[in-house]
C-alpha cells in the first residue's frame, strides 16, 4: 500500500518507502461497483446582488484581462463552471444599484450595464460555462408603482423572458438557468406562468431555480406536481451546508444557489473550502455558488472583499488573488460539469471530509478538507461546533478505478505563524493494488487526481496599490460609451448613465443623466433621493465643482456632496454634507441625505432647464457653496461627518444632467 508525499519537520516533501498503512489509519473505499452518486453540476460565483463588478470594467488592458483569466481561464486561477449575474431593476441590491434592460414598458436597452459583457468574456474563456440570470429588483411599471413584482405575473414574465431573450439576440448568449426573485417571497402562479412564457418563446431548455432563499419551496412541491415539472433545481442561499429531508424528497437536483459571502483573508478560504465540499457531504448539494465573484466596488460599501478575489483600484490597475481562488481550483480545474460522485461516506474519522468524483471514463478526483472550526467560520449561518485532528487515512480504489496507477497531487496549506501555500503541485503518488495512505493535518486541502492539465496560473506583479487621485475631473465627453456607466461613479440609489444632449444649445452635448423616474421594486432600503458615489472614502477636506441642469419644474432639485459615510443598503442614512438646489429657486445645506437636519437655506434664484454651475468646499470643520462662481453661503459648520465620498445626486426619482465634474482633495 502506497504512502503519499510526507512533509518533514522542515517542510520538505518525501515519499515514504513503505507500502503499509499508517499507524492508526482510517480505510476509506471508493468504487464504482454500486453504480454513482449524482451528477456534479459545478462551482460558480455571483457578479451582482448588487453592483459587485463595478469597478471591474474600468480596469486598463492587461489588467482587466488578467483579472478575467484568473476568474473564468479553464486549468488557471478559479477556472469557474458557473456565472451567476443580476437581471438589473434600477434599485439597491447591497452595494450599489444595476440598471434595467427594460426601464418603462415600451423601453428595451439590451447595451446597459456591464453584466452583458461580463457574460461574453467569461464564454470567450469559456465556452461551456453555464449562465444563470437572477433579478432582486423590479423597474416600478411592473406593478404599477405597488412593491411587489407578482401583480401582473404575465408582465414580470414577459420583463424576465425579454432579458433571456434579448441576451440570446443581441449577444449570443444562451442563459442556462433563471431565478424568481431574490431571497424574497416566491409566487406559484407566477412560476407557472414564467415557466409557459419561456417555453412559448422557443426557451425550453432554460431551467427555473427557486427559491433562493430557504428550502420552504420543497413542502409546495412535494404536493404540487405543476409546480414540481416548473422547476428543475431547488436553490437555497448559506444553507449551512445542510438540506432539509423535503428538500431530499423531492428527487430534484439541490444546490447552494449563493453562499461564501466572507471576506477573501485565509478564514474566507478556509469556509470556502469547507463548504465546496461538506455542502454535499452534509447536504447533497451539487452545485455551489459564492457571492461574490470579484471584489470589485468601493471597500467601505458592505461587505467589503467578500470577493474570491479582489479588484478595487481601477485607477492604479492593482488587484489581488486571494487564497479562495486557488481553493476552488482544487476542484474546478480537475472536475466538470456532467461528472458524478462516488457512493460514499465523504466524513473523515477526526473530522474534515472528502469527496471523489470521476467521468465514467476512468478518471477520478479525490478532493480533502482538514478545516477547523475557529478558523472556518463563513459570515453565516452561525457554525456549530467540531473539531478537527491530525489524522492518518487509506484509500481503497475498487471497482474500474482498481486499474489507477498513478495520481496527480496539488495541495494548499492554511499556516497562520508562517506565510500560507496555495494550490502547490507536488510529487506524484504511486498506488500499490489501488491503495495509498496519507497523513493529514489541519488546515489544509489536497486534490488527488488523474487530470493531468492543472495548472497555477500567475502573471507578473499587477501594479502597488494606490489611492484614488485626488485631483479627478470628468467632463463625460464621450461619443461612443464602452459602457453606460462613468467610470468609478458608483449608484447608490437610481442610475446615472451617459446622455447624449441633442437640443442643449452650449456646451453641454456629452452629460451624465439621472434617468429612474419613479421608484423601483426594491429588494433593500433605497433612499428617497438618487445618489451615486465616487471617490475615496478617508477624503476629509475636499472641494467639488459640477455643472448640473435640473429637469423638473417647480420641484425638481439636485446636489453635490462631499464626506458621504453611509452606501449600499445604508444609503438612506447617509450622512455628510449636501449642497442642493431647487427648481424653485431655493437652496439647502444639509448633514444628510434625507434632508431632515438643515444647516442653511435660501433664495437661489434656481430654476429648471437652465445649466447652472455648483461649487462645494469643505476645509475643516468649515464649509461654503458657491452658484455660477459667486458666494452663495459660508461659514457652515461641519461637526460630523469627518470623511467620506463625493457624490451627485437629486432629489427624487427624476431626470437630471450632470457635467464638468471636477474634485480635488487636500
Amino acid at each position: 500500500m502506497a504512502a503519499l508525499p510526507r512533509r518533514s519537520a522542515l517542510g520538505l516533501v518525501f515519499m515514504c518507502c513503505a507500502f503499509l498503512p499508517l499507524a492508526g489509519t482510517a480505510v476509506h473505499v471508493l468504487g464504482d461497483e454500486r453504480g454513482l452518486g449524482p451528477e456534479f453540476d459545478g462551482i460558480g460565483g455571483l457578479s451582482g446582488g448588487g453592483a459587485t463588478s463595478r469597478l471591474l470594467v474600468n480596469y486598463q488592458e492587461p489588467y482587466r484581462s488578467q483579472i478575467l483569466d484568473y476568474l473564468f481561464k479553464p486549468n488557471f486561477g478559479a477556472s469557474l463552471h458557473i456565472l451567476k449575474v443580476e437581471i438589473g431593476g434600477d434599485a439597491q441590491t447591497t452595494d450599489g444599484t444595476e440598471p434595467s434592460h427594460m426601464q418603462y414598458e415600451n423601453d428595451e436597452n439590451y447595451f446597459r450595464g456591464y453584466e452583458w459583457w461580463l457574460m461574453k468574456e467569461a464564454k470567450k474563456r469559456n465556452p461551456n460555462i453555464k449562465l444563470i440570470g437572477l433579478p432582486w429588483a423590479f423597474p416600478a411599471w411592473i406593478s404599477d408603482g405597488e412593491n411587489w413584482p407578482y401583480s401582473y405575473p404575465d408582465r414580470t414574465a414577459y420583463y424576465i423572458s425579454s432579458w433571456i431573450h434579448g441576451a440570446k439576440l443581441y449577444h449570443n448568449l444562451d442563459i442556462d438557468y433563471v431565478g424568481i426573485w431574490n431571497e424574497r417571497s416566491y409566487n406559484k402562479k407566477y412560476i407557472l406562468v414564467l415557466r409557459q412564457s419561456l417555453d412559448k418563446i422557443g426557451l425550453k431548455n432554460v431551467g427555473i431555480i427557486a427559491a433562493d432563499g430557504k428550502w420552504g419551496i420543497t413542502n409546495d412541491l412535494m404536493i404540487d406536481p405543476y409546480l414540481s415539472d416548473a422547476v428543475e433545481i431547488v436553490g437555497a442561499h448559506y444553507p449551512g451546508t445542510i438540506s432539509s429531508s423535503n428538500a431530499k424528497k423531492t428527487g430534484k437536483k439541490l444546490w447552494s444557489s449563493e453562499d461564501y459571502s466572507t471576506v477573501n483573508n485565509n478564514v474566507g478560504g478556509e469556509c470556502w473550502a469547507r463548504i465546496l465540499n461538506q455542502n454535499y457531504v452534509n447536504g447533497n448539494m451539487t452545485s455551489t455558488i459564492a457571492w461574490n465573484l470579484l471584489a470589485s466596488y468601493y471597500q467601505e460599501l458592505p461587505f467589503g472583499r467578500d470577493g474570491l478575489m479582489t479588484a478595487e483600484e481601477p485607477w492604479s490597475g492593482h488587484y489581488e488573488v486571494q487564497s479562495p481562488i486557488w481553493i476552488t481550483a482544487h476542484t474546478t480545474q480537475f472536475t466538470q460539469p456532467g461528472w458524478h460522485y462516488l457512493k460514499t461516506d465523504g466524513h473523515l474519522e477526526k473530522g474534515g471530509s472528502y469527496v471523489a468524483l470521476t467521468d465514467g471514463k476512468g478518471n477520478l478526483t479525490i478532493i480533502i478538507e482538514t478545516m477547523t472550526h475557529n478558523h472556518s467560520a463563513c459570515i453565516r449561518p452561525p457554525l456549530l461546533p467540531f473539531k478537527v485532528f491530525q489524522q492518518n487515512v487509506t484509500f481503497q480504489l475498487q471497482g474500474s478505478f482498481k486499474q489507477i496507477e498513478i495520481l496527480k497531487v496539488w495541495h494548499s496549506k492554511f499556516n497562520y505563524d508562517k506565510k500560507a501555500k496555495f494550490f502547490s503541485q507536488l510529487s506524484d503518488i504511486k498506488l500499490a493494488n489501488g491503495s495509498f495512505s496519507m497523513p493529514l493535518e489541519v488546515d489544509e486541502i489536497w486534490t488527488l487526481t488523474t487530470i493531468s492539465t492543472g495548472k497555477h496560473g500567475n502573471f507578473p506583479e499587477p501594479p502597488s496599490s494606490n489611492s484614488f487621485p485626488k485631483d479627478y475631473r470628468d467632463n463625460f465627453n464621450v461619443k461612443t460609451p464602452p459602457f453606460s456607466e462613468a467610470p468609478y461613479f458608483s449608484d447608490q440609489t437610481g442610475v446615472f448613465e451617459y446622455f447624449m444632449n441633442y437640443s442643449d444649445p452650449g456646451d453641454h452635448v456629452f452629460t451624465l443623466r439621472q434617468v429612474v423616474t419613479q421608484r423601483p421594486i426594491t429588494w433593500a432600503s433605497d433612499a428617497d433621493q438618487t445618489i451615486s458615489v465616487i471617490g475615496d472614502y478617508a477624503w476629509q477636506d475636499v472641494n467639488i465643482t459640477c455643472d448640473v441642469l435640473i429637469e423638473t419644474a417647480n420641484t425638481g432639485g439636485v446636489f453635490i456632496a462631499g464626506r458621504v459615510n453611509k452606501g449600499g443598503k445604508f444609503i438612506r442614512h447617509a450622512e455628510g454634507l449636501y449642497y442642493w438646489i431647487f427648481a424653485d429657486g431655493e437652496y439647502k445645506v444639509t448633514n444628510d441625505l434625507p434632508g431632515n437636519t438643515v444647516l442653511a437655506s435660501g433664495k437661489s434664484g434656481t430654476r429648471a432647464g437652465k445649466w447652472h454651475t455648483l461649487t462645494l468646499g469643505i476645509q475643516g470643520d468649515v464649509a461654503y457653496g458657491l452658484l455660477n462662481g459667486y458666494p452663495l453661503w459660508k461659514d457652515v459648520r461641519v461637526v460630523q461627518p469627518c470623511r467620506g465620498w463625493a457624490a451627485i445626486g437629486t432629489h427624487g426619482f427624476e431626470l437630471a444632467q450632470f457635467d464638468n465634474f471636477h474634485i480635488q482633495a487636500g
